[in-house]
């Protein structure tokens, strides 16, 4: 197949347009048609890129105007041509996070699937994409990060052609452009770039390299123990610094992350910050995902179909797993002490034990309906779902607890991502790919391990109890007890959202509130005829004692309401875990299980 030939430039700036054109040398003869994704791979809903479509026109090679037609919400056909086709079009790239396109006069941002139509029966052409620099003296200092590998005559960040093997390819390498910080280091002999954009004073950029290069060489070495060979040949994390955004997505060979900028590590500073620890956690947990799920996927994602919804309920293990993982990473690389880890995971272990739709929907179910729930939360998410992040992670630890207390060490959940890895990831982009089905993964779990998990494993997976975390990290000294408020304050059981208005975000079921008739989106204005704001509810209920009646005024909508409730008790937050040192043996097993 002829390559296909894409242009992209930040044609205005301030009005956060990009011009984008396609060129196809062998059209369909039947008239040519051509889709743009409707979701992006890792963001589990529908999100409809072709709505920043400003305008759109085609030209044949003669620079004539081709009639196009829009067919449904996603897809054009160009009228049948002789010789090349092109369509030239616009779109409006104003969403700065890590799933879309952004583009100012201080930075541009854009993944392939928001992008870059893709023409119908060339998916598997090769592509070349001319990244242009905008118009200019302002953008002088602009340059460009990606993974995407250069064509012959483009220098490594500078503007130019890049070139991708396919479509599916084009789309896996997003591209952040104009003036940032860079530098790389080496994991296991592979070069990784990091690269800051937004303002950020005193990055201390060397601590960042060194910490980033303890967490890949730790993961190398977990899928690959005695290659220690990286499943890429270079790697760029590229992070948007912000006043206030934290999110991830993973790609082949990169990732695009945003975060507070106060939470990058700062010159001077050696104290391990609760935010640069965050944000650790949070590039551990992209850079993980170049195994699980970029490479090793479910079987319905091998190839994605990107016009609809891609329905699998395994994503509890390739989100949930590498949630596990990528807090452990930075306990395994020395990063984090134990004592860190456990209050981290006491905090996980609270945020799923407070929500009841963990009672009603399982990690597999969570899975399967996450493009309807989990990414279209509202209200009422914390009594009707669970997060297949969350609890999943809790699966996976519950899981390799279990196999090293059943093989005393000799096997863990390692051996199973290492089984994964080398039966359908590690030759993932090597000829046809193969992901794993939905019904195989217990087998998989027994394979690797010699461990049947049994009704743990469908408890885990397919049920609604609690997990028996308590009894199954006992071996291993850790006791398990829960934390409530520290002050010992009574509850109304409901989540207030920030601001001057103390207003209800959630209302947990069964809760005082809820029992009063409180429901989320009122306005709380007096607690027994003090008013209340969002900055002194905490103190006002710390007055009371739990089961203590009080008068609650609030308005929903325009209409005043009184309602009497009971105080619940101090809310359990979450789980404190404390390491038992006095039994050897218990000890012992901690740590072979802390140390990987």
């Amino acid at each position: 197949m002829k390559p296909i030939r894409y242009t992209i430039v930040p044609k205005q700036p301030a009005a956060h347009l990009f011009e984008v054109t396609v060129t196809v040398a062998d059209t369909d003869p039947a008239g040519q048609r051509f889709m743009l994704p409707v979701w992006i791979p890792g963001s589990y809903m529908v999100r409809e890129f072709a709505r920043n479509i400003v305008t759109l026109r085609a030209f044949n090679d003669a620079g004539r105007k081709v009639r196009v037609e829009k067919t449904d919400k996603h897809t054009w056909q160009a009228a049948p041509v002789k010789g090349a086709l092109t369509l030239r079009y616009e779109v409006y790239a104003w969403d700065l996070s890590v799933r879309a396109a952004h583009l100012d006069d201080t930075t541009g941002f854009f993944n392939g699937t928001s992008v870059f139509l893709s023409p119908l029966g060339h998916e598997e052409a090769p592509c070349v994409v001319d990244i242009q620099k905008p118009d200019g003296a302002a953008y002088r200092g602009w340059r460009v990060a990606t993974a995407l590998p250069e064509a012959r005559g483009t220098r490594r960040y500078g503007f130019g052609e890049y070139r991708a093997q396919n479509y599916d390819e084009l789309i896996d390498h997003p591209v952040t452009l104009g003036e940032f910080e860079l530098a790389t280091f080496n994991a296991h002999g592979v070069p990784h770039d990091v690269v800051i954009a937004g303002r950020v004073i005193a990055l201390d950029m060397a601590r960042l390299c060194a910490d980033l290069k303890r967490i890949c060489e730790a993961q190398i070495a977990l899928f690959e123990p005695k290659s220690r060979k990286a499943p890429v040949d270079r790697y760029v994390f590229m992070t948007q610094a912000v006043t206030e955004g934290y999110g991830g997505l993973e790609h082949r060979a990169s990732t695009a992350l945003i975060c507070n900028r106060a939470d990058l590590p700062v010159q001077g500073r050696e104290a391990l910050t609760e935010g640069y620890r965050t944000y650790l956690g949070l590039c551990s947990h992209e850079y993980f995902h170049t195994w699980n799920v970029k490479r090793i996927k479910p079987a319905v994602f091998a190839p994605y179909d990107l016009a609809v919804e891609n329905y699998t309920s395994l994503l509890w293990l390739f989100e949930g797993f590498t949630s596990y993982y990528d807090d452990l990473i930075l306990v395994r690389s020395g990063l984090i002490s134990q004592d860190d880890y456990l209050g981290m995971l006491g905090k996980v272990m609270g945020g799923v034990l407070r929500g009841s739709g963990r009672t009603k929907q399982s990690v597999a179910e969570s899975s399967f309906d996450a493009w309807v729930k989990y990414y279209r939360q509202d209200e009422n998410a914390p009594n009707a779902i669970v997060s297949y992040y969350t609890k999943g992670s809790l699966v996976a630890l519950s899981f390799d607890l279990a196999i090293r207390a059943q093989t005393s060490h000799r096997k863990s959940l390692d051996d199973v991502m290492r089984l994964l890895w080398q039966r359908f990831g590690r030759d993932f982009y090597r000829g046809k790919p193969v992901g794993v089905e939905e019904g195989e993964i217990e087998a998989l779990f027994t394979e690797a391990t010699g461990v049947a998990l049994g009704e743990l494993f469908a408890q885990a997976v397919h049920g609604t109890r609690d997990l028996p975390l308590e009894t199954l990290l006992a071996p291993f000294g850790v006791a398990v007890a829960p934390e409530p408020d520290k002050n010992g304050k009574p509850s109304l059981g409901a989540r207030v959202r920030g601001g001057a208005d103390c207003t209800l975000a959630a209302v947990h079921e069964g809760s005082a509130a809820q029992k009063a008739g409180l429901s989320a989106g009122d306005v709380l204005i007096a607690l027994d005829g003090l008013r209340v704001t969002g900055s002194n509810l905490d103190a006002l209920l710390a007055r009371y004692q739990p089961g203590a009646k009080v008068e609650v005024h609030a308005f929903r909508r325009d209409e005043l309401r009184t309602a009497q409730l009971r105080l619940d008790g101090p809310e359990v937050s979450r789980y404190k875990l404390t390491a038992d040192d006095k039994r050897p043996a218990a000890r012992k097993a901690r740590e072979r299980w802390l140390a990987g």
